[in-house]
């Protein structure tokens, strides 16, 4: 069994995709989902979307919140020619996410895709030629639940910008909680820590929110495999007894699930 954690609708999406390659798979949501408190600083940065060198969305949550029909339309319903501004993202997933949403595929740049992470660091390597000197890049992010309005993610990718001469600007597009879990999911997550289920786990706060949810669980029998190196360092101090990476693109998690022994 592979209980797949991410937030639910793309926990939903993974399940669905891993179930038609055959791999029993169940929705654990570890991260929950909701609007930022401050609606009017994300329709403000929507207004001047043009007026970046580029906006970088974190995940297809920032993409879905961020990107409203008003404002994909903005940067696709002109001239190419007439408009500058680039979509950043992180991975293909997420550029499924802004294309889906009416961001036109021409518009976005993301790493290789035979990159060993997909981060901000392999994002970097590809669009470092786009940013000079007085060139604007505003950051689309979540945010804790209650922490700062200017939201976390993707401080390294900012300090190079900044180091290119560019300006970096912040929005907080969704919040990211806790999930509150009924009394059956408590349960089935607490077999899956001793039955061998295999974690699907691709953010750090995930393995913090399983903790957290789960006070005082022993992981030394949970197997977990981890979509990037600093997760794998999370599920491990947490004390997962087996954790495995690989890329988080669905071919390599499938290819690591089926082998995993």
């Amino acid at each position: 069994m592979v209980i797949v954690t991410r937030p639910e609708r793309e926990a939903l999406q993974w399940a669905a995709s891993l179930q038609a390659r055959g791999i029993d798979a169940q929705v654990l949501p570890l991260i929950a989902i909701s609007p930022p408190t401050d609606a009017a600083a994300l329709d403000a940065a929507r207004e001047r979307v043009t007026s970046y060198r580029a906006i970088m969305v974190v995940s297809s949550n920032a993409a879905q919140h961020f990107f409203d029909p008003k404002t994909a339309q903005m940067l696709t319903g002109k001239a190419p020619v007439a408009i500058k501004t680039r979509v950043w993202s992180p991975g293909p997933g997420t550029a499924r996410a802004l294309q889906a949403l009416g961001v036109h595929a021409a518009r976005i740049d993301i790493p290789a895709l035979d990159a060993t992470q997909f981060d901000s660091e392999s994002l970097w390597a590809v669009v470092h030629g786009q940013i000079g000197p007085g060139d604007r890049v505003l950051i689309v992010r979540g945010t804790e639940a209650g922490a700062t309005e200017e939201g976390t993610g993707r401080d390294w990718l900012a300090r190079q910008i900044q180091a290119a001469g560019g300006q970096v600007d912040f929005v907080v597009a969704y919040t990211r909680g806790a999930p509150r879990w009924s009394a059956e999911q408590q349960a089935r997550a607490r077999v899956a820590a001793v039955d061998g289920s295999l974690w699907l786990l691709s953010s750090s706060q995930a393995v913090d929110n399983l903790c957290a949810t789960l006070s005082g669980q022993d992981w030394s029998q949970a197997r977990a495999l981890a979509t990037h190196p600093r997760i794998a360092q999370a599920a491990r101090a947490a004390g997962f007894g087996s954790v495995r990476e690989c890329r988080p693109a669905l071919d390599d998690v499938v290819a690591s699930i089926e082998s995993a022994p």
